[in-house]
């Protein structure tokens, strides 16, 4: 007799409905977050315009690839809200969800009556996160915001670039992820505080408060020392050796030496133990303000060897190095490959995508993509059907322009 498999236990968030309001970045990847733990995403938009993440970066036959991310595990409808039969269809779709996440600008929602007051009048168990670049109040409130500006705003460009260049902002959407990030966690912790109170609440989440966060100490060294943090490209205040290292084959290593004992391996290592005896050498800043005599010996050693012989050498010695990858490197390295960070997920118009997995590994109650972002409004009528709406019902709202 064979024995059956055990039953997989259902993700943690079966069950929670969630309403994607929003558009680029924060907001929809906070929903995407929670959808890859099985909540029920519905992602709204508006029947003309739709989120503008479908067009940004590289497309393939015409299908934008970022919103394959972005979109995984969401079925799609439009709406628009600022029409009476979108707003009454809002409100349907409110009373039996638990997350609305939106990004309008403050005061959208209210001018379509759509406000706290009403939402939270067919459902007080809901849950609104509003995220918006610059919070729901205050003097910047109505001003467009926009990741960028909250990498600027944050004291994050002012500390990233060499020491006399520009100040410099990050490539890709850092102060949006963070933000995504903290609004996923928000989310819970409000639904974490229904369970005790039964009731829900607003989430007011601005763009230029977690990148602040994320940069560490910065106004208590400013509040207790005036310190203000300068630009040191990539060295550190606190410890050296510590930077990329080009290799004889023309690649980069990045060694990191944050621990003193570590330290003191990279320099036996690359064979300039007598600096280990030096009076400065036993702590991380006084090492860093010895930044040019570490990397001459440090770097000086790597550029004699290639990649390959630095990885394998640092690692002998159990000193910390990484190769400085791009994303053909990532896709390959092996260790990606344990843990099963990138996947592959069928898609009915793409064929096979690899892209990112879920964030992290659950022993017991793992996430999953069940599947790719699918296109502008797929799932309408299915969605409006499930609400109890009739054929007539749904054509009414096409009529209006509602959907």
């Amino acid at each position: 007799m064979t024995a059956s498999l055990p039953t997989p236990a259902p993700a943690p968030l079966t069950g929670l409905r969630v309403l994607d309001l929003a558009t680029l970045f924060a907001g929809p990847m906070a929903a995407t977050l929670l959808g890859d733990f099985g909540a029920e995403v519905v992602k709204i938009e508006h029947p003309d315009k739709p989120d503008p993440s479908r067009g940004h970066g590289p497309s393939k036959d015409g299908v934008g690839l970022w919103w394959k991310m972005l979109g995984r595990n969401k079925r799609t409808m439009t709406l628009d809200l600022s029409k009476p039969g979108g707003r009454a269809t809002l409100l349907r779709l409110a009373a039996g969800t638990d997350v609305i996440i939106e990004n309008f600008r403050p005061g959208t929602l209210e001018k379509w009556d759509l406000g706290w007051p009403e939402l939270s009048a067919v459902n007080p168990r809901l849950v609104l996160a509003r995220v918006t670049g610059f919070g729901q109040f205050g003097p910047y409130a109505h001003r467009p915001g926009f990741g960028t500006l909250a990498e600027a705003m944050s004291g994050f460009a002012a500390i990233t670039g060499e020491p006399g260049s520009p100040p410099t902002l990050p490539p890709f959407g850092l102060a949006d992820s963070i933000a995504g990030l903290t609004t996923a966690y928000a989310v819970m912790t409000a639904l974490a505080a229904r369970a005790h109170t039964g009731e829900g609440q607003v989430v007011d989440m601005a763009l230029i408060e977690p990148i602040l966060a994320a940069l560490g100490p910065q106004p208590l060294w400013y509040d207790q020392l005036g310190h203000v943090q300068p630009r040191t490209g990539n060295r550190s205040p606190n410890n050296a050796p510590r930077g990329v290292y080009r290799t004889a084959d023309g690649t980069w290593v990045a060694v990191s030496t944050s621990a003193q004992s570590v330290a003191e391996r990279v320099l036996r290592l690359v064979g300039r133990p007598e600096l280990i005896d030096e009076p400065w050498f036993a702590s991380g800043a006084e090492r860093a303000r010895h930044a040019d005599v570490l990397d001459e010996a440090v770097g000086g050693w790597i550029a004699a060897h290639t990649r390959t012989d630095v990885l394998a050498a640092f690692e002998k010695a159990e000193a910390a190095v990484a190769p400085v990858q791009d994303v053909r490197d990532v896709m390959a390295d092996p260790q990606y490959q344990a843990l099963g960070t990138i996947t592959t997920v069928d898609d009915p118009e793409l064929g096979p995508l690899r892209m990112q997995n879920v964030l992290f590994r659950l022993s017991a109650t793992p996430g999953s993509i069940r599947w790719a972002g699918r296109p502008h409004g797929a799932d309408t009528e299915e969605i409006l059907t499930e609400l109890g709406l009739t054929p007539q019902d749904v054509g009414a709202l096409r009529a209006e322009g509602a959907l």
